[in-house]
């Protein structure tokens, strides 16, 4: 629009100019006319330049200021998207992501021009705030952030530092333990369940290097992101012991729904959470959930605005819209995921026996995988 006008207003400036320039070479008692006509050409640009802005297609849908939003599936629906296109005279462009490989490619490529305002989960934003790519945030700015759950207003690691809020939590997961009510009456109160030699055969376990030393480091006690070099072999005999007394790992929800129910599973350790709780109660099997006292690992995703974005203000309403009290439970209703106005109701305090630890980045990642290959691979408990 800018540009657009800009450039129509010159050549106005330079015709009148032109013309003006040039009367008095053809005769002074033709100049008055020669203006008169000038300033009616220019009326006439002029006016057609404002019927432009009225056409449906014209330059009116470029006058609307631009929020470019990265998002993963389901947290933006084009409903919620049309309303705050509404209330602020606004063009939202949504880009939606599969993967944090995708969402890292997205936020990387300069050709796009940048986006604005993107979700990403703990350890995502960590490394962004890291880099110095997210703006640090005002909450007054967010006014429903006053309305979030305690834990939520409290300093989070990843999207909290120097006292900074670089992030708004949006919807998360905690990883707690699934168990057959028919064969535990009472929901296990510890990780060691998974350990329990009762259920030898019958426990499930997610395939995965960070989060299975993670667990290990939390059954014992130890940090789960930050592990000792000197702890790792411990670490690596107690998922040895851990691998001999499953059924199974696993890598998908709908794969972990199939062995509980064919294999009549007692206790699995949930890395999907509630989605599989509610996959597996839609599959007809009597299951309870429960955070166990050494806590849960749990990701969270949030919503941060980019330090390069030119629409910041508008970001933070972007985030303030989907927060509201409504629109909260409406996400909640259709992708079946927490927000963080409400505890959810398969989590009652009864079964939140310990605290949730937000995923970090952790200390060694690749040193964990190749311990974890041969952990999986059936290395003995003396090799490490």
């Amino acid at each position: 629009m800018a540009r657009s006008g800009g450039a129509g207003e010159q050549g106005v400036e330079k015709k009148s100019t032109g013309s003006e320039g040039a009367a008095p070479e053809e005769g002074a008692a033709d100049a008055p006319g020669q203006r008169r006509r000038g300033m009616v050409r220019r009326r006439m640009l002029l006016a057609g330049a404002a019927q432009a802005l009225l056409l449906p297609g014209g330059v009116a849908w470029a006058a609307k200021p631009v929020l470019r939003v990265l998002a993963w599936p389901g947290y933006a629906d084009a409903d919620a998207v049309k309303a705050f296109e509404a209330r602020h005279g606004v063009q939202v462009e949504l880009t939606v992501v599969g993967s944090d490989d995708v969402l890292r490619a997205r936020l990387a490529d300069e050709r796009g021009g940048g986006y604005d305002v993107v979700a990403a989960n703990t350890v995502e934003l960590a490394a962004l705030r890291a880099q110095g790519a997210l703006a640090a945030l005002t909450p007054a700015d967010i006014p429903q952030m006053a309305r979030q759950l305690p834990r939520f207003r409290s300093p989070i690691p990843g999207i909290v530092h120097d006292g900074q809020v670089y992030a708004v939590p949006y919807t998360y997961s905690e990883m707690g333990l699934i168990y057959d009510r028919r064969q535990v009456p009472t929901a296990p109160s510890s990780l060691a369940a998974l350990w329990d030699a009762r259920w030898q055969g019958k426990v499930l376990a997610f395939d995965g290097s960070s989060h299975g030393f993670s667990l290990a480091a939390m059954a014992q006690g130890l940090p789960p992101f930050q592990i000792a070099g000197g702890q790792f072999a411990a670490l690596a005999r107690r998922l040895v012991a851990l691998r001999r007394n499953l059924l199974s790992f696993y890598a998908l929800p709908e794969e972990a729904v199939e062995l509980f129910r064919r294999h009549q599973v007692a206790v699995m350790h949930a890395n999907y959470g509630q989605q599989q709780l509610k996959l597996l109660r839609d599959a007809g099997l009597d299951v309870g959930y429960v955070v166990p006292r050494e806590g849960a690992l749990a990701w969270l995703d949030c919503w941060a605005i980019l330090r390069r974005s030119p629409q910041q203000a508008l970001a933070a309403r972007w985030i303030d819209h989907l927060l509201e009290p409504a629109a909260s439970r409406e996400f909640t209703r259709r992708q079946g995921l927490a927000n963080t106005l409400e505890e959810p109701t398969a989590l009652d305090a009864a079964h939140l026996l310990g605290p949730l630890a937000w995923l970090e980045p952790v200390e060694d990642g690749a040193r964990r995988e190749r311990l974890w290959r041969r952990i999986i691979a059936g290395d003995r408990l003396e090799t490490f």
